[in-house]
């Protein structure tokens, strides 16, 4: 039991990582001479290789990119907040409940950052024909398969031992 409880606490601490990752790191958007992610754009000037900090472009709709990061950094936090009460209630519950709250957070959290993805994809780089998506997005995506697995797999899992 205690290798599950480890196991199940690691794929957690996993979607804690990709989630914050792909919400700090810089590479939601490529292209041969920029990246952009959540926060800024960086521009390489003159074929340089030296890359500059730029402001998001104001071609982008700031209450979508405002909506797209809080979101982002509230799917953060309900992770952060799933791992705290499914510890608690580990500790707390008695034996055969299951840990309904723990999924209920954590599905919170897997409805946030698809919420986050899904206006991101929708509402930017739509007329960008020569840029790719980058790890950070995809990261990110990972993120929410994770969380939603473990959101499932908490409201399916109960307490064998006291």
């Amino acid at each position: 039991m205690l290798k599950a409880l480890a196991g199940i606490c690691l794929l957690h601490l996993t979607t804690i990582f990709f989630l914050f990752w792909a919400t700090i790191d810089d590479a939601w958007w490529f292209t041969r001479t920029l990246y952009t992610d959540l926060w800024g754009r960086w521009v390489m000037e003159n074929n340089d290789d030296v890359w500059v900090y730029m402001d998001i472009p104001t071609s982008y709709r700031k209450d979508y990119l405002q909506a797209v990061q809080a979101f982002a950094v509230l799917s953060c936090l309900f992770a952060v907040l799933s791992l705290c009460v499914f510890i608690f209630q580990l500790l707390t519950l008695g034996k055969g409940k299951r840990f309904t709250i723990s999924g209920v957070v954590q599905l919170i959290s897997c409805f946030c950052i698809m919420v986050a993805l899904s206006v991101y994809t929708d509402h930017f780089h739509r007329g960008e024909k020569d840029g790719w998506y980058g790890w950070s997005y995809i990261m990110a995506w990972f993120g929410w398969l994770l969380t939603l697995f473990t959101g499932i797999m908490y409201i399916v899992l109960r307490k064998r031992v006291d």
